[in-house]
């Protein structure tokens, strides 16, 4: 696909354009995934979309298709992330398919148990880990070469609540949401060169079905605080969606060519304005995980 791009990588169509360019989305069906498919295709992207159900995925293409451009297409791909082999079945259903992706989105996750950790059935504490962390790694394996290969592409985790701070009762979300970020950190020093980029979202608050597992759950389970923030998600998050779609496909064109290796929250940094610091940006640890010391919260412990 990397024809249709000008020399030094600017689109022909302009800033926050994904003409030209083929995007892979995972958890595609619904909700985040669904909104994202859908603002790369209104951005000008072909885009293949994965998840179990074929006929969640076929309702989505009915909306998506509706929002192609002309020279666009969309691609329905129903596999289980969590399968083994399933990375290199969706290369193949791709590559078959002439829809090998510039950009690949990991959006499909599952809540995984909310608890005690120690009380936690363990293998869907493992189950859920396999989905939310190991399965987007091993599409960046089946992925990556093709993009290093073709001298553009860019890679973006969805992260989520408990990936900056402890999150008490979601030991196995958090944990891997963590994992993400700190590997979308190493990915992009790997990649420094090639032309290939990652980063990671955070999308805010949403209304979504981990929202409504948790208030499945109960508060004896998830928490008093966690189950009332999820109940008043109920009442209405529509503005978030949206503006983490938006920020998705900011970080999928080339406007934002030279930002890698970044935790970008949607809902709470100025990412519009990001291409007017990417010099400042690459040089700095600003919005990356790192190690608090005694220093740099005015603490003298007698240690440097």
């Amino acid at each position: 696909m990397t024809d249709t791009k000008q020399p030094g990588g600017r689109p022909a169509g302009g800033p926050a354009s994904c003409k030209g360019i083929t995007a892979l989305v995972t958890g595609a069906s619904r909700g985040l995934g669904r909104e994202i498919a859908g603002a790369l295709a209104s951005a000008g992207a072909s885009v293949a979309l994965a998840a179990r159900s074929r006929a969640d995925l076929e309702a989505a293409r009915e909306g998506i298709e509706t929002r192609l451009a002309p020279d666009a297409r969309v691609l329905c791909c129903p596999v289980d992330l969590s399968a083994k082999g399933a990375a290199e079945e969706l290369c193949r259903a791709l590559k078959d398919a002439g829809m090998e992706p510039d950009v690949l989105v990991n959006n499909a996750a599952v809540q995984g148990p909310i608890g005690p950790f120690w009380e936690n059935d363990w293998s869907e504490w493992e189950g859920s880990f396999r989905l939310n962390a190991f399965s987007p790694l091993l599409l960046c394996r089946a992925f990556l070469p093709g993009m290093v290969r073709r001298k553009w592409g860019k890679v973006v985790f969805i992260s989520g609540g408990g990936a900056t701070g402890p999150r008490a009762r979601f030991s196995a979300y958090g944990a891997a949401k963590t994992l993400l970020v700190r590997f979308a950190e190493t990915l992009a020093a790997e990649l420094a060169g090639t032309g290939v980029e990652a980063n990671a979202i955070a999308p805010g608050a949403m209304k979504s079905a981990m929202t409504q597992a948790i208030i499945s759950a109960g508060p004896a389970a998830a928490g008093e605080k966690e189950f009332a923030s999820a109940q008043k998600l109920f009442q209405g998050t529509a503005e978030v969606v949206p503006r983490a779609a938006a920020l998705c496909v900011f970080l999928c064109s080339h406007q934002a060519d030279g930002i890698s290796g970044k935790l970008i929250s949607a809902a709470w940094d100025p990412w519009e304005s990001l291409v007017e610091h990417r010099q400042e940006l690459a040089a700095t640890d600003v919005y990356s995980l790192r190690r608090i010391v005694p220093r740099d919260r005015g603490l003298d412990w007698g240690v440097s």
